[in-house]
């Protein structure tokens, strides 16, 4: 017997890449849904094929007008089950369906979820850097301008950062970061996660950017970039020379200038004795 019910709108998380990692809740909630709303339904359309699901999709979309919207809910007033997907893994993280589900929630429409793969928890687990707090930018801005200033708002975050990021942009976004957040700041690179090509590479911003521009591989599939917070820089960058000098300039200079200084005399970036200091004054 089906565990689906009438009127539920039901959020499901599939696979990321592994098909594998399809759990079996999710299986029957599709398998015994009313209707799908999927992201793309010819992308989709494999992951139905492969688990034999005959149920019937429609398009829901991030340029799904209203009217959309209005269908899918009269469909669930009306006593229809319907499970929300995206293209992969957890519907709604930077992807389409909060008009939807913030709807069903002001109409008293039930809203079920059915966890599974998420790219964002998926890369934190393996990157190896702090994972008790951290924040979700998303994708930046695809202007460099753009793009530049949205990583200056949180160059002094001290949580670790995860953003999503197109192949195409990969360099351009690490080179912005470099110059946002300093040059030894440790980034892991989570690309094509669960797949046959998944690589989990972490370094320097520096030495990452440098290793993916002379390698066309690194610049091609789903990537995740895992960025440690300001709190958490390792003062080992600089040296015992460079950190006596900065703590005691900054007894008497603004943290910027003395930064300057002491970055130009020993050959740093600027940004890695900036991040030494506001560390010394947190």
């Amino acid at each position: 017997m089906s565990s689906v019910l009438p009127s539920v709108l039901y959020i499901v998380a599939t696979p990321i890449g592994n098909m594998a990692d399809m759990t079996p809740r999710a299986k029957e909630i599709l398998a015994n849904a009313d209707i799908i709303a999927a992201e793309d339904t010819r992308h989709s359309a494999y992951l139905m094929r492969h688990f034999d699901i005959r149920t019937p999709m429609l398009a829901y979309h991030e340029h799904a007008g209203e009217s959309q919207t209005r269908k899918l809910l009269e469909l669930l007033e009306e006593g229809k089950s319907l499970a929300l997907i995206s293209d992969a893994g957890t519907p709604l993280i930077s992807d389409p369906g909060y008009p939807l589900v913030a709807e069903a929630h002001a109409r008293g429409i039930k809203v079920c979820p059915v966890p599974g793969v998420s790219a964002i928890i998926t890369a934190l687990c393996a990157a190896g850097l702090p994972t008790h707090t951290f924040a979700f930018e998303g994708f930046l801005p695809a202007k460099a301008a753009a793009r530049q200033k949205a990583l200056a708002l949180v160059a002094e975050e001290k949580r670790t950062l995860v953003f999503y990021e197109a192949p195409h942009r990969i360099v351009e976004c690490l080179s912005d970061m470099c110059e946002a957040f300093g040059h030894s700041r440790r980034v892991t690179l989570a690309r094509e996660l669960t797949k046959t090509f998944e690589t989990i590479r972490q370094n320097s911003l520096a030495e990452l950017l440098e290793w993916v521009r002379n390698d066309d591989n690194q610049q091609k599939g789903e990537i995740v970039l895992v960025v440690e917070g300001v709190e958490y820089v390792a003062q080992s960058t600089l040296s015992d020379d460079a950190r006596s000098l900065a703590a005691l300039l900054v007894d008497v200079l603004p943290p910027k200038k003395a930064s300057k200084i002491v970055a130009s005399h020993y050959d740093l970036p600027t940004r890695d004795v900036y991040d030494f200091l506001l560390g010394l004054k947190n």
